[in-house]
Parts: C-alpha cells; structure tokens; sequence
C-alpha cells in the first residue's frame, strides 16, 4: 500500500480508463475534485450512483458517466450537458453491471486503518465489495481507498465484515473529508395521514424496512411514539428515522427469524446525529445487498412491512417510481426488492405511499391516474402490488379483482378526482 495525496493518486489515471465507484455515501470526494482538475480526459468512463455533490469532472466533454441511479447531482449535470446516461437497474444487478463494465480503477471513501490494518467501509457496503476486492487483488488493477476520521467505524454480518485491509489497498488517500449530510423534509398534512393510515398494517415485532423521504420517516417516528413495539429492521437504507425509533427503544431485533439480535442494512444516509450514532454500534449491521435485498432472504422475516414511495398509480395498481414522463429522476434502487419479498407469505405486506395530488404548472394532477401517461415507466408491475395508501386511506389489493383494485383506487384519490376515476374505473373492468 502507498499513502498519496488526492491529486497525487489522481494522477496515476490514464487519459483513456474506465473507473467503478459506489453508491453515495461510499464515494470519495477529494478524489472527484482532484480527477476534476485534470483538464486532459481522452475518454473517462465512471460507473456509479448517486453522487452527492457538484463536481466539474461530470461536465468534461471527453468523460461519459453511466448512472444506476439518478439524484439532484446526475439531474443537474443532464441539464447542463454533461454526457450522463441512465442504467436501468435494481441495485442488486449494480455489482454485475459493474463487473461487465470492468473498470481498471475502483474508487471508494473508507475510515482510516486501525490497530489491526482494517479500514471499515462505514455508511456503504452495497454492491461494490466484491469490485474493490478483486480490484485490489489484480496487478493490472488499481484499487483507491479515500480515508476520513470523521467516518463512523461500522461492523459487518458474521463472514461478511463491511471492511477491507491495508493489504488489499494499493493506494491510500488520507483526507478529512465530512460526510455528506441529507437534509430532513418536515412532513406536510398529508404525510402526517399518510403515516397514519399506514400504523394498522404495523403489527408489534414486525420488521420494517423504509424507503428515503419524508413519508416513511414520519411513519418511523410516529411508531416511536406509539404503544408497543418490539420491531425488526431489515432495510436497505438506514435513516433519520429509523434511528430515532430504534434510539427510542422501539427496536429489539429479536423476533424477525433471520439475522436476529441487531438492524440490517447496506448503507445509510441522513443527519450527522445519525452517524455519530452509529460510530461502534454493532447494534446497526452493513451487509453487501445481495444479501439485504434477495428477496428470497427479506421473506424469512417475520411479520415483514415494506414502506416506500412513488410518483403515480393507475386503476390497474402499477406503479411509476423513478422516472416522470419517462425522464429519470432517481431510481428503482431496492424498490422492487422489497415490494417482491414482502409478496411472499400471508403474514407480509408492501405499502407505497403517495400523495394523492401534485402541482405542475400551476394546475392540480392526481397521482390516481386512470391510465398511465405516454412514456411513463413502470417501476413496478400490478401482481406485485400490495397496499397503496394516500392521505385519504388505504387500498389493499391483494387479491382484488381488476375492476375491485380499479375501485379501491379510485376511492383513496382526492375528491376533486374520484368522479372520473371511478368511471374510468368502469370501463377498466369490462
């Protein structure tokens, strides 16, 4: 292992290469602004995800990045012109998608090395672990690890330890770099309800997994609040909060049936509160998503609840989550994931929580759509679809009938629409 700095490490990539990088939270920052000096790009192709911040190396004419998932960063950088393309995928396919790509250089953000020679991968474990290592293990390979004290230490799942050695590192970036912080989103009226309407379906020592946003953290601490408890995390993204109800004393881990005694997760993203939190806390555990988010394994949990978004259902209950008007916004991520695993026994479900209205251009659209608009793309497929909930109720449609589901739809839209769906509901069912 050699100890460089930023811009020392920055230089050992050739004009033309190709660099793998993770999902958000693993991505090193120093080393982005230092490749963003380099003005003498050939042809840079990065695979990634997520980046969280603004750097000038995605706007270089001569670099190509290709994005499994899309934030404010990749939105801005398509606006601007930088050549940034959408991979469709789950993030379970990232690891396979990235090792088709074959990058020569891999890149992650990690602490800095301990009594024992490891650095721990901290807020991400994801899809990448396997990618660093090989990298590290290749001579004609480079491996890049950008350290930070300022990163909480994280323990992995027994065989699975969310770290890599020094041995395994041929290059280390010391650096000081802050992670990056989500900013919370206070919850509107109808989040409030929404949350609501979901705590029936939440059952004492059920295990929950919720999705980013402003709905499933109001409904994480509106279960901290209520009486009973006992719960389970099982979650692909670890957030504010998740951590305020497992900081309230809400969460035992001890009924879920499968890696009982402590929360799973692959990364985490939110407040500097959160992280401080889970500096040392071994009752918070990273596993690589092959393992968090098969849904094969999410199904062997107890009393399983899925909570995550969208941006609009139709009468037939499928469901558009990334992408409006077939522009991307973000991604299926382990949407799907955990929509199928918590399809698998009776005593399971999926809740996608939605708004019922939204505001574009000044005019008020339901986000119930009789159909789907020209271009939309459907994150999810009807048979997957479980419960849908709005601030106005709740639809379960499991079981339900292509006219029965068109109908429970139609009656948890915002007034103003009911009429029209409800007889688009009709013509549905014929």
């Amino acid at each position: 292992m050699r100890e460089m700095t930023a811009t020392e490490a920055a230089a050992l990539l050739r004009p033309v290469d190709t660099v793998g990088l993770g999902l958000g939270p693993a991505n090193p920052h120093a080393m982005l602004r230092a490749m963003s000096e380099r003005k003498d790009w050939e042809q840079l192709t990065i695979g990634g995800a997520l980046i969280l911040g603004l750097f000038d190396l995605f706007t270089h004419p001569n670099v190509a990045y290709r994005a499994g998932f899309f934030g404010p960063a990749e939105r801005y950088y398509r606006s601007v012109g930088g050549n940034v393309e959408h991979v469709p995928a789950g993030f379970r396919q990232f690891a396979p998608i990235l090792r088709r790509l074959s990058p020569r250089v891999m890149m992650v953000q990690a602490t800095p090395p301990d009594q024992h020679g490891f650095c721990s991968l901290s807020l991400h474990c994801g899809a990448t672990l396997d990618e660093l290592r090989a990298a590290g293990a290749d001579p004609d390979r480079l491996l890049i690890v950008e350290s930070s004290p300022h990163l909480p230490w994280t323990s992995g799942i027994p065989g699975l330890e969310n770290r890599l050695s020094v041995n395994e590192i041929d290059v280390l970036v010391r650096g000081e770099e802050v992670p990056f912080e989500l900013p919370g989103e206070a919850p509107t009226e109808a989040d409030l309800a929404i949350a609501q309407h979901t705590l029936p379906y939440i059952t004492s020592t059920a295990t929950l997994q919720t999705g980013i946003g402003a709905i499933p953290n109001t409904v994480a601490e509106a279960l901290a609040k209520r009486e009973g408890g006992e719960y389970g995390i099982h979650s692909e993204m670890f957030t504010d909060g998740l951590w305020k109800l497992q900081a309230s004393g809400k969460v035992a881990n001890t009924h879920k049936g499968i890696y009982d005694g402590f929360s799973l997760t692959t990364f985490a993203l939110g407040s500097k509160g959160l992280y401080e939190w889970l500096h040392e806390n071994r009752d918070v555990r990273f596993a690589p998503v092959s393992v968090v988010n098969d849904p094969t394994i999410i199904s062997q949990n107890r009393n399983f609840v899925s909570i995550n978004g969208a941006i609009t259902v139709d009468l037939y209950g499928q469901v558009v989550a990334d992408s409006v008007a077939g522009a991307q916004v973000s991604g299926v991520g382990g949407h799907e994931d955990f929509v199928a695993g918590a399809d698998l026994s009776l005593d399971d479900v999926s809740l996608i929580c939605l708004r019922s209205t939204i505001e574009v251009n000044g005019e008020t659209v339901s986000r119930i759509a009789a159909q789907l608009p020209l271009g939309s793309v459907v994150a999810t497929p009807r048979h997957h679809t479980a419960v849908i909930v709005t601030e106005f109720g709740a639809a379960d449609l499991r079981g339900a009938t292509v006219r029965e589901r068109a109908h429970l739809l139609a009656d948890i839209a915002h007034p103003q629409f009911r009429d029209e769906l409800r007889a688009a509901a009709e013509v549905i069912a014929r």
